[in-house]
């Protein structure tokens, strides 16, 4: 069995154990007192978030993509239960696939994507600004991932 792995520097544990759990849908399977994990079958995954002091926080987006329409309106709905706001960008054109997604930023402005790709793309497309979702930047030559409160550039 494969996992998709992800650790994520945070700012406030409690705070982001909160996030994480709304938006997963469930608990960390591993509780420390700088660290938590999550160990998930839908999607596959091995989450871990750590607050470690001087360390990096956040990581330049992540996504989680489903294989069909009902499916992401299950992860729409985890989406409205993390408790932040929720760019829904609906039918959409980005990375040479045409996709129906919604944007989210936890609260130490890491951007996450829920998405269905339904096709293929001859060209980019463009990602939206999703400034209002978070009060950091994602990596300034970040590929793929929308800019938080600076124009979208694309780097592919």
């Amino acid at each position: 069995m494969m996992r998709f792995h992800v650790h994520v520097g945070v700012a406030d544990l409690d705070q982001s154990i909160a996030f994480y759990s709304g938006l997963f849908g469930a608990q960390p399977s591993v509780t420390k007192a700088d660290y938590a994990k999550w160990m998930l079958d839908d999607p596959k995954v091995n989450f871990a978030i750590s607050q470690k002091a001087g360390a990096a926080k956040g990581v330049e987006h992540l996504g989680v993509q489903v294989d069909s329409e009902s499916e992401l309106a299950a992860v729409y709905g985890r989406l409205k239960a993390a408790g932040g706001p929720v760019l829904e960008e609906g039918a959409t054109t980005c990375c040479y696939a045409k996709s129906e997604k919604s944007w989210i930023a936890d609260p130490d402005g890491v951007v996450w994507e829920a998405f269905h790709t339904t096709g293929e793309s001859t060209n980019y497309g463009d990602s939206p600004d999703i400034a209002a979702l978070a009060s950091t930047n994602t990596a300034d030559n970040a590929c793929c991932a929308p800019k938080v409160a600076a124009p979208a550039t694309s780097c592919c």
